[in-house]
């Protein structure tokens, strides 16, 4: 049976999740601003939510109407197959209801109606006058754009940001999916050398080892999905991860460093990356961005360095961006990739990014500057 999937990431990060469900083997139906369709089986349920790096979530789309009062809501809420969705025993609600450009902004409203209205479908097709609940969940989550109503059930549970490594953060971290998906831009790979001088909790190397050994980034959590028995057994989950298993690499040894100039930052990130097992892959240091150096050529820079939320901070940035600029320089073969949303970065830096790519950190707009060194040459060559 084919299902119609939604997995909505960061926006400007679009193409990279395509990317992704593609190399799954799912066929891509849609792609809009912060999301993607795809059309999937059973076992999408259980390979995406392992699998995908730089989605949020794995939504399993219901249906979609349009509504511009309450009672069109509620009729058209009701007119969904939610019996062939709901066992009479689950536990059903409207987790999360967003509303943009909609004459129905109210989102607690919209919550509240299309519960009614699940119930009241419900009735009717199990015949029954009330529903214990007691069951599997099954959290029901709606976006509204101009009108258009677009209703789910979320498949992943807690978002897939979470890979259950970093149970500590540091100052302003980056997020997870966000990290792998600035990763999947740049043309690293597990031969060549990453550091990330600006490291924080390790969120960006971390995701590198983790990509670099090939290792899933959901197959040592679980999902919401995992609780729809009736619909997926749970040995597709068991065959899910022993396929992702199967593909991991660990007979290699990566050259991956970060470094961070707060010694707190770095004891936290060795925590992380132990948690993620891969503790062995990357070498943490305490050590200010200025004192950056590297013997050997043709490695990557990707970095999130600080934005400058505070005034105090503010005030320092030329200068920070000033040393970014000067220090990188000296790494004349390197490749360097800088994310942030001082929008002064390229005049303090020094020189014009050779691509530039705009993606929102949740609210904030950043940039992710892309500063291309020369390709090492090929083996064999001078």
């Amino acid at each position: 049976m084919k299902y119609e999937f939604i997995a909505p990431c960061h926006f400007g990060l679009e193409s990279v999740l395509k990317q992704e469900i593609t190399e799954l083997g799912y066929e891509i139906t849609s792609v809009e601003d912060g999301r993607v369709s795809f059309k999937g089986d059973e076992h999408a349920f259980c390979r995406a939510n392992i699998g995908l790096r730089t989605a949020e979530r794995v939504l399993w789309k219901v249906g979609s109407f349009k509504a511009e009062t309450f009672e069109e809501l509620f009729t058209e809420t009701k007119a969904l197959p939610w019996a062939d969705i709901l066992p009479a025993d689950s536990k059903f609600w409207v987790a999360k209801a967003t509303s943009v450009k909609s004459a129905l902004f109210s989102t607690s409203d919209i919550q509240s109606i299309m519960k009614k209205a699940m119930v009241e479908s419900m009735k009717e097709s199990y015949h029954m006058a009330w529903f214990p609940e007691t069951g599997n969940a099954y959290p029901v989550r709606v976006s509204v754009m101009k009108d258009i109503f677009t209703v789910c059930i979320d498949t992943s549970g807690e978002s897939l940001h979470k890979r259950g490594y970093r149970k500590l953060v540091g100052k302003a971290p980056i997020s997870e999916t966000l990290a792998a998906a600035l990763l999947a831009l740049t043309p690293w790979n597990r031969d060549r050398i990453l550091v990330d001088p600006f490291c924080g909790s390790g969120t960006i190397p971390i995701e590198a080892a983790l990509k670099g050994l090939k290792i899933a980034p959901g197959v040592n959590r679980h999902f919401q999905a995992e609780a729809f028995r009736e619909r997926i057994p749970a040995k597709f989950w068991t065959e899910a991860r022993e396929e992702a298993r199967s593909q991991e690499i660990h007979d290699v040894k990566l050259q991956i460093q970060g470094f961070d100039m707060d010694r707190e930052a770095i004891k936290i990130a060795r925590q992380n990356a132990e948690a993620a097992g891969v503790a062995d892959q990357i070498h943490f240091q305490v050590r200010p961005m200025q004192e950056l150096s590297h013997p050997k050529k043709y490695g990557f820079i990707v970095t999130n360095p600080p934005y400058g939320e505070r005034l105090e901070e503010k005030e320092a940035l030329p200068r920070l961006y000033q040393d970014i600029g000067e220090t990188f320089r000296k790494l004349d073969t390197w490749s360097y990739y800088i994310i942030t949303s001082y929008e002064d970065a390229e005049r303090y830096i020094g020189r014009k990014a050779d691509k530039n790519r705009k993606i929102y950190n949740g609210m904030i707009r950043t940039y992710f500057y892309q500063y291309l060194g020369p390709k090492p040459p090929k083996t064999g060559e001078k």
